[in-house]
């Protein structure tokens, strides 16, 4: 379990600098589409890792109550 929430890890630290790379480059692109795609870029660096935190602390309380249910 431990090597799959590695490499679950490292494949968000390369989607997020992933995003944030293109975030970079949306914004110094010049075509009349930029604009739109840097705002989609923003919107999703900060919408993902609060739904991956989500995600965690959902799967952490079912984790928790499957515990407590098997005592």
């Amino acid at each position: 379990m431990k090597n799959i929430k590695r490499i679950l890890a490292v494949i968000a630290v390369i989607l997020l600098v992933g995003m944030y790379a293109c975030t970079l480059i949306f914004a110094l692109i010049g075509s009349p589409a930029s604009t739109d795609l840097l705002k989609a870029s923003i919107a999703a660096t900060i919408l993902i890792p609060v739904l991956l935190y989500g995600f965690i602390l959902i799967a952490r309380l079912i984790k928790d109550r499957n515990d407590q249910n098997n005592d």
